[in-house]
């Protein structure tokens, strides 16, 4: 039997998965990394698709989908609202609500805006900004960016209570960019970052940190970043080669030696991702921008805030502790909180991550607030 092409992607979306029902094909993905859902029909040997109305500006994951009948089960999260799960025919019929997770922070002062930063190269990266409708574009909001850039991984919208609580709600703003190395357009743009092309990643980064500021959502004064693991190593990369744009950095459980990672822990399954340093070339590219060689004395480097786990068995403690040693050895004031517990969450049980959270906001506090 001879096929047919039932859906290509654009440039701008990527397939989340897929499922049937009794008559239909039904497609979960992205469109400018924002969740949507498609029923397929076929008729005649031409595919016909209907966009199932479901909350915009979301994550939208297929929960099950029914054989006997249209019926599909979907998860919704976004910025604003907790997790919630929908019943919807994929034949006919608007999508009905179920259940949600209990809110956790007041996002009625609130507002998920969308914007687009041109990179260094001239690609258009784009990030999501959780603020307040009455925010005033004077460079005063403090600010939280996060990112991570890496073995495919999509930051697509999502609730977090404690973001809310302890940023949204008093006054923070909190911004996601989905630079390359993620997957939010497919294998593409995953592959776009990947070793001899690393810099494009940070690229990335620096654009969606200089936009904000030029939009005067914030301020170098006012802004901070955070990312753990992959994350972590690009708010290494950041703090060593943009010092000027930041005024706090929280660098969670990190890569930091990308010239010996390959020999500590389980860093040799990753040289598909950041490169060989046996290889002249990778080892170029991997020398440019590794934190640990980047480090120079008499910088402006903000004081920032390092955290790992002596039991992380995912990115050795060693970065950390290396990367602690180098600051001090340069004169340089900084942080450093290591959990005896928790493997690559640097916390073993909720009392412990809520101490771990309470050291990063009252950090990030303390530097863009006060």
């Amino acid at each position: 039997m001879r096929g047919s092409l039932v859906l290509r992607p654009t440039d701008r979306q990527s397939i989340e998965a897929v499922a049937t029902t009794r008559d239909r094909l039904v497609i979960a993905l992205y469109e400018n990394v924002k969740g949507q859902v498609l029923s397929l029909a076929r008729t005649q040997g031409t595919w016909t698709a209907t966009r199932l109305n479901l909350p915009k500006d979301s994550t939208i994951t297929i929960g099950s989908a029914a054989d006997r009948d249209n019926r599909l089960i979907l998860n919704v999260t976004s910025y604003l609202t907790p997790t919630s799960q929908w019943i919807a025919d994929a034949g006919s019929g608007a999508p009905q609500r179920l259940r949600t997770l209990p809110a956790r922070f007041d996002a009625s002062p609130l507002v998920v805006d969308q914007f687009w930063a041109a990179s260094k190269d001239g690609t258009q990266i784009p990030y999501f900004v959780v603020r307040r409708k009455d925010l005033k574009y004077d460079g005063t909001a403090p600010t939280l960016l996060y990112a991570y850039g890496g073995f495919q991984v999509s930051q697509t919208p999502s609730y977090s209570g404690t973001v809310g609580k302890l940023w949204l709600e008093k006054g923070g703003v909190y911004v996601v960019a989905n630079i390359r190395g993620g997957g939010e357009f497919g294998p593409r743009w995953h592959n776009a970052g990947l070793k001899l092309n690393r810099m494009r990643v940070y690229d990335d980064f620096f654009a969606v940190s200089e936009d904000l500021i030029r939009r005067k959502i914030t301020s170098q004064r006012r802004l901070g970043i955070m990312g753990g693991s992959n994350g972590g190593l690009l708010m290494g990369v950041a703090l060593t080669k943009r010092p000027d744009l930041y005024h706090a950095v929280v660098i969670q459980v990190p890569l930091f030696d990308m010239i010996g990672y390959d020999k500590i822990g389980a860093g040799a399954s990753w040289i598909g991702e950041y490169g060989d340093p046996k290889i002249p070339a990778e080892r170029t590219m991997l020398m440019s921008y590794s934190p640990y060689q980047n480090l120079k004395a008499g910088q402006k480097y903000p004081r920032v805030f390092i955290l790992t786990s002596t039991k992380d068995d995912r990115v050795h403690p060693a970065h950390a502790r290396k990367a602690a040693a180098r600051l001090k050895e340069y004169g340089y004031d900084f942080l450093y909180y290591e959990n005896i517990d928790g493997g690559h969450a640097a916390a073993a049980n909720l009392n412990e991550r809520a101490l771990r959270t309470a050291l990063e906001f009252t950090y990030l506090y303390q530097r863009l607030m006060d």
